[in-house]
């Protein structure tokens, strides 16, 4: 078993190093313009890559509050699930279809400190988290554009209003999705529905039956969660949700490298702020509708040209926006590799 988590170890570690070297000489820009760029960015870097710092740790304490909500808290550290936090979404970013790679590397990595069980249900939790609280995300910013086009800063056009539509719809259907998967878990459910697949039907039906027992606990563990100990689920949902925001700051920064403050003063960096949120709010929502891409390839840049075009600014801002995210999440990645291999 341990020769296999090694041989595992190994074959995460490739593949977002080979994600990383792919990324490097598939940017859209020469390397002569990304330099450019990043002097240009200069200073800046320093705090648009230091507050993934905030960020990770806001999702480890969200993740923390569900290990503990299962009853396994006091047996894993906080920085060990930190570590984990970020080499997790190191592997998201670096594999198609978002988690295809963090979570079974967390479950396998969770689970030499609880049992599998345990770490099974807690990773699953926190994905559905993650997920709830991207949506309540969106969800929350149509009130913050339709605040800001009665303020009379932003238009309501025919375009906005479709958006609108089918954020608010996604959101209607995610809330009954996620309350019946809370109330009742998922694993076995979302198992059949993967038998429902051309193909995978056997494959479903074989492992239900030999993890029939061990999958019902998971569920009955994800359930238990949202009804017996409903401060760990909210702690967590509301961490979640919190961070989203503070990514927010990360375009806030580059706006204002770019001069762009909307008057200055407390009033103008508020109104950037709110910008800001609507920028990331859109293009995670496209990034996340079309998820199995790794790294979102081209979706994360067009969301930020057309959102940031949307609000009345320039092409040349988003396309600059969408390189020091790029940027900075391979600097991500890479750090999340390098510890994955410090054990």
């Amino acid at each position: 078993m341990k020769w296999t988590r090694r041989r595992l170890n190994n074959l995460f570690f490739f593949l977002g190093v080979a994600t990383v070297v792919v990324m490097l000489f598939t940017f859209d820009v020469s390397f002569v313009e990304l330099w450019h760029d990043l002097c240009q960015a200069g200073y800046w870097l320093i705090p648009i890559l230091g507050i993934w710092v905030i960020i990770y740790g806001i999702n480890a304490l969200a993740w923390q509050s569900i290990i503990r909500g299962v009853g396994e808290g006091g047996k894993v550290s906080f920085w060990r699930i930190m570590k984990l936090t970020v080499t997790g979404y190191a592997l998201n970013y670096a594999t198609p279809v978002g988690g295809l790679g963090g979570e079974p590397y967390r479950i396998m990595e969770l689970s030499k400190d609880i049992d599998k069980k345990s770490a099974t249900s807690s990773v699953i939790l926190y994905a559905m988290m993650h997920m709830f609280a991207h949506i309540c995300f969106w969800f929350s910013s149509i009130f913050i554009y339709l605040a800001l086009a009665l303020y009379g800063d932003l238009p309501l056009t025919t375009t906005t209003w479709i958006l609108l539509g089918m954020i608010t719809t996604l959101f209607l259907l995610a809330f009954i999705l996620f309350s019946k998967g809370y109330r009742n878990g998922m694993v076995v459910k979302t198992i059949r529905w993967i038998g429902k697949i051309p193909g995978l039907k056997g494959w479903s039906r074989r492992f239900l039956e030999r993890h029939d027992e061990s999958l019902k606990k998971i569920d009955s563990q994800i359930a238990a969660l949202h009804q017996q100990d409903k401060r760990a689920f909210y702690t967590s949902l509301s961490l979640e949700f919190l961070s989203r925001y503070v990514q927010s700051f990360e375009v806030m920064f580059m706006l204002l490298l770019f001069g762009v403050d909307c008057g200055g003063g407390p009033m103008g960096l508020w109104l950037t702020f709110l910008h800001s949120v609507l920028i990331m709010a859109f293009t995670t929502f496209m990034a996340n509708l079309i998820g199995f891409l790794p790294m979102q390839l081209g979706v994360q840049e067009g969301g930020f040209v057309i959102s940031i075009a949307v609000l009345g600014l320039s092409a040349a801002l988003g396309i600059f926006v969408s390189i020091i995210c790029r940027v900075r999440e391979i600097v991500w990645i890479v750090i999340g590799l390098l510890l994955m291999k410090r054990e």
